[in-house]
């Protein structure tokens, strides 16, 4: 299946959608509804999938609470959708979701053709491949002529076949829907190998029989992934409110601030950076169209950055400290425009 063919469709699918619905005000539309609609993949561990109450955990479902906390009082007041790969576009497009916030790769050809915007990146990953360790491969240099299990409709697919063209290396893809999907397939021996981002990678090999030690992530990352919640393009005002959301998810982490002592400086602000964080100096939230507690909801309901990775990715075994994904003090890339 061709890229161009496929992302046509695509594009003219969301096209139409998105005139049909970028008119809308999204603040007021969760406002009334008084629920976020948050599109997710709804099965990968440390992202999002449901626990055994049947509540949606993960870094990217915890975003979604966050904007629910900021935005409605209440970080449980989100109904979340999922979404395969090939869906989640036109579902945020057609008014379906609110915010898509499913690892979804940030590209130019899907910022600027699919009428969506993304907004700020809640993990930085990279493509890698997945073999059993049985099978003694040591590198994706051996990979020539492998049979690979790859979720459709996704970045992987492509960046896969630029791989094996770049090192004139053959293979035989074998597509999918879901990253479930893709894992049976590799268990069942459908494929030699199963390629995805590498969080995903990790958080697969915790579901399957052999579980991660009879599994092998190859050491080569041959891609940029950086993952981040999507809204729909003509809509500032809720684009602001994501990305802020986020933001102020960070700045916590950076200044300190956690869902435990937030109330404790809230009644005793030393630092002006703190005292607009927790609301109690200024008004950030007016200048959003939220009240002056909206960033208070968010980290004390869910947690600033760092408490969420730790809860989350950190659960399927990939340490933050020394990574991209650690603050830019201590050696990340994770930096956020101060709330100011």
């Amino acid at each position: 299946m061709k890229f161009s063919a496929k992302i046509a469709t695509t594009i003219a699918a969301s096209a139409v959608a998105v005139a049909q619905v970028a008119s809308a005000g999204t603040l007021d539309d969760v406002k009334a509804r008084g629920e976020l609609k948050c599109g997710v993949s709804g099965g990968v561990p440390g992202f999002s999938a449901p626990d055994d109450a049947g509540r949606m955990q993960g870094i990217d479902a915890a975003v979604c609470d966050a904007i629910a906390a900021a935005v409605l009082g209440d970080a449980s007041k989100v109904t979340f959708i999922p979404l395969t790969a090939k869906e989640r576009f036109t579902a945020l497009a057609s008014g379906e979701v609110d915010v898509l916030s499913r690892n979804t790769t940030h590209t130019l050809t899907r910022e600027a053709s699919l009428g969506l915007n993304f907004t700020y990146y809640n993990y930085i990953d990279g493509q890698g491949f997945m073999v059993m360790k049985d099978s003694g491969i040591k590198s994706t240099l051996e990979l020539d002529g492998a049979s690979i299990c790859v979720q459709a409709g996704t970045t992987t697919e492509l960046n896969m076949a630029d791989y094996f063209r770049n090192n004139n290396m053959s293979f035989t893809p074998v597509g999918y829907e879901t990253s479930s999907q893709t894992r049976e397939g590799f268990e069942g021996g459908a494929c030699d190998v199963l390629t995805s981002d590498k969080s995903q990678l990790a958080a697969l090999s915790t579901e399957m029989k052999v579980g991660p030690a009879g599994v092998t992530i190859l050491p080569e990352t041959i891609s940029k992934e950086p993952l981040g919640p999507v809204v729909r393009q003509g809509d500032d005002q809720w684009m602001d409110i994501v990305s802020m959301t986020l933001y102020a998810l960070i700045n916590a982490e950076e200044l300190g601030i956690t869902s435990g002592n937030i109330d404790n400086l809230k009644a005793n602000p030393s630092n002006p950076n703190v005292a607009r964080l927790v609301g109690t100096e200024g008004n950030m939230g007016e200048l959003l169209g939220l009240g002056a507690d909206w960033s208070y909801n968010a980290i004390k309901q869910v947690g600033n950055y760092g408490e969420i990775y730790e809860r989350t990715v950190a659960k399927i075994g990939i340490p933050r400290a020394g990574s991209v994904n650690d603050l830019w003090t201590r050696g990340g890339i994770l930096y956020a425009p101060p709330i100011r």
